[in-house]
């Protein structure tokens, strides 16, 4: 409201602001962002029908506030569902003394998912989830560990070796030479709601300051049909997943410094958390690739008004 006589507009207060934040809706701050960046992204043109299932993926993944902890409360968790292209859809906290598997729900009920593609991790591989998205119209991407032994062995045990290889592409950034293959498989009985193929994703890196070779192998199961998706397509899919758990661990951490934020207050882990999300989907959407130089070269104008008002 302006002054009456001088017709200025006076700044609140840090303690004001402070205690605004600390009073936000979490679960209504996080559906105004999605929908926001929803609003102002473009569609993308139709995809060339040879080239794969038009499907949006969306990534679930889970990080914790590592600086809201205290002698009395655990950190904060928020459990988020990020499209590949980086626009935060929903985001919740999950419950003290819980963990990410009851959150799962709540966190897609408002969420379109037709003609969805759904990637996890392993802690996700759940029956119930499976079964939940395949009701709401989505296809899932889901990661297979030893969490699951049964199902865990039972695709770690294809012959791999003898199944022709679908993709398989080479990258060589950050002194690093990494090599992705992939291998699909039909499975027409796979103990999985919907399960039509399982996957077989090798990682090669190898550092090439320090000549150190790495392996990974990863095993996946996926609801989509054989055919219905090229090799090249899954293969992208399943490392859109991967960057988007590094855009939520690395870039939050390391340019916005959220593990070293000393916000415990009430609601505003939770807040601040949402507007990084806010702030990452807009750059990416702005057509910033590199998400961390791009935070980077604006972050000293973040941090200031927040320094100011004791939100860092």
């Amino acid at each position: 409201m302006s002054d009456p006589l001088t017709g200025s507009v006076p700044v609140p207060h840090s303690g004001t602001v402070r205690r605004l934040l600390s009073r936000v809706d979490g679960d209504l701050l996080d559906a105004a962002i999605g929908a926001f960046l929803e609003a102002r992204r473009v569609p993308q043109p139709p995809a060339d029908a040879a080239a794969g299932p038009v499907l949006r993926p969306i990534a679930v993944d889970g990080k914790a506030v590592r600086g809201s902890r205290t002698n009395t409360r655990t950190a904060v968790r928020l459990l988020a569902a990020m499209a590949h292209t980086a626009e935060v859809l929903a985001q919740r906290q999950v419950a003290d003394k819980s963990n990410e598997i009851p959150a799962f729900r709540p966190l897609l009920k408002e969420t379109d998912l037709t003609s969805t593609l759904i990637t996890a991790d392993a802690l996700h591989t759940q029956h119930a989830h499976g079964t939940y998205l395949r009701e709401r119209g989505a296809h899932y991407i889901a990661q297979v560990k030893a969490n699951h032994p049964g199902l865990f062995n039972r695709v770690r045990r294809l012959p791999w070796r003898e199944i022709a290889l679908d993709h398989k592409d080479r990258t060589r950034a950050h002194h690093r030479l990494e090599i992705r293959r992939l291998r699909t498989a039909a499975f027409a009985h796979l103990d999985y709601p919907d399960a039509a193929q399982a996957l077989h994703v090798v990682r090669w890196r190898k550092d090439l300051t320090t000549g150190k070779l790495t392996i990974e192998r990863v095993y996946l199961i996926t609801s989509l049909p054989p055919g219905t998706a090229t090799g090249a397509q899954l293969a992208a899919w399943i490392r859109g997943h991967w960057k988007i758990e590094n855009l939520l661990h690395h870039v939050r951490d390391r340019t916005f410094r959220e593990d070293d934020s000393k916000v415990r207050t009430a609601a505003l882990p939770r807040t601040m958390a949402s507007l990084r999300n806010l702030a990452i989907g807009i750059h990416r959407q702005d057509g910033h690739t590199n998400i961390a130089a791009a935070l980077r070269h604006t972050a000293r104008d973040y941090r200031r008004p927040l320094t100011a008002l004791g939100l860092t």
